[in-house]
């Protein structure tokens, strides 16, 4: 039975134990870490396998991550947070350091925002909630269908309700925003998260993001992305950041989007890979391949829809199918969050549930937009105690 650990914020410290919060730095890799506080390197690095020591490398700068010291000063814990589900957890067992990846123990609030422009919407936004993520994902949003730089007038207004997770009292990785409005010379534009999903604007017309092509035609999805999944094989905790494609040995495997292919070879347990880098700083890899085309290889130029590869069963696989993946510069996100076949108009009664959906929306904008008060932040927790995390076995 596997036993996990935990720090918890509460009101006081018990056990005499301190927490100290820190930032990942830029440039600040694992191994360095572990030598800056004279951490054992083999016992947690080098004696783990090929994938553990894979996951070290997803740590990324500005992240927070906490250490909880004894009145002695010693380290006894540290939880290094990887993505939003997953976090490495290192913790001392008698007189030795221990290993694991462990799930992110998070809640989750639903919250609104609103405000009237004064210059424009990522600058109002980010003045009075000191917020960039939030910035960042309202004009996002809206980037390929408003034109806020010659449209927007001051006095318009904006609404935002969102989902925001909270690890240890304090906001936690980038909101899924629920539904957005924006007036512009006294029209309103909206968008609204549906529950496949995917963003629709009024017209239940969905929102274009990054579009590319289904890389296997046709095939069904075996296994859809998460950052926290119960690997059956390997019997811990692994993220799948990426999206499974069920399909014959031998199944066409075309570029998802035009770009350069910058790795075409054999890598660890994704088998035969492919890498394609795309504009605007976007990657897609295609994994577990039974063989590239002729003519594939690494500096070639390819376009959206061209044949690249045939479906495997190579790397660490339980049957044949297309593991594909989506990165931002390094950094994965869900394929099927952003990359669309094709722009979809919903009809019948998925129209009928998208539109019982909008009228929740929207009474909450008009509730929002009829009460503007300030934005508040939580007030963060700032003690933190040890508690014993329950058995994985019994939920």
């Amino acid at each position: 039975m596997i036993r996990f650990f935990i720090l918890f914020l509460l009101a006081t410290s018990l056990f005499s134990s301190v927490v100290e919060r820190y930032r990942w730095i830029n440039g600040e890799t694992y191994l360095i870490f572990l030598e800056n506080h004279n951490l054992p390197i083999r016992e947690l690095y080098y004696n783990l396998d090929k994938d553990d020591q894979r996951l070290t490398e997803e740590m990324r700068a500005g992240v927070h991550y906490q250490i909880l010291k004894d009145d002695n000063g010693l380290i006894e814990q540290i939880l290094l947070p990887l993505n939003d589900e997953l976090q490495i957890h290192i913790y001392k067992d008698k007189n030795s350091y221990k290993f694991e990846a462990i799930p992110i123990i998070s809640t989750t609030k639903t919250e609104a925002f609103s405000t009237i422009i004064t210059s424009s919407p990522m600058y109002n936004i980010l003045k009075e909630t000191g917020s960039k993520k939030l910035a960042q994902i309202f004009v996002a949003s809206f980037k390929h269908s408003l034109n806020f730089k010659n449209d927007i007038r001051k006095g318009d207004r904006l609404v935002m309700i969102y989902e925001q997770k909270y690890r240890l009292g304090r906001p936690f990785s980038m909101p899924t925003l629920k539904v957005a409005m924006i007036e512009m010379n006294h029209k309103r534009h909206y968008i609204y998260l549906n529950d496949d999903g995917r963003y629709y604007d009024e017209k239940a017309h969905e929102v274009e993001g990054f579009l590319l092509a289904r890389p296997v035609r046709g095939a069904r999805i075996s296994s859809y992305f998460t950052k926290r999944r119960w690997h059956p094989v390997l019997h811990k905790w692994k993220a799948h950041l990426g999206v499974d494609y069920a399909a014959r040995r031998g199944t066409p495997v075309i570029a998802a989007g035009s770009g350069r292919i910058v790795y075409a070879a054999r890598l660890g347990s994704y088998g035969n890979l492919i890498k394609i880098r795309h504009n605007d700083g976007y990657e897609t890899r295609y994994a577990h391949l039974k063989s590239f085309r002729r003519g594939i290889h690494r500096g070639k130029y390819v376009k959206k829809g061209q044949t690249i590869a045939y479906v495997g069963n190579t790397g660490r696989s339980t049957g044949p199918h297309l593991h594909f993946e989506l990165r931002k510069r390094g950094r994965a996100i869900n394929p099927l969050r952003v990359v669309q076949v094709t722009t979809k108009k919903l009809r019948g009664k998925e129209k009928k549930a998208f539109l019982r959906l909008k009228k929740n929306y929207d009474e909450s904008v008009e509730l929002h937009l009829g009460n503007q008060t300030p934005f508040q932040k939580l007030p963060p927790f700032e003690n933190i105690s040890y508690i014993h995390f329950m058995d994985k076995n019994n939920g």
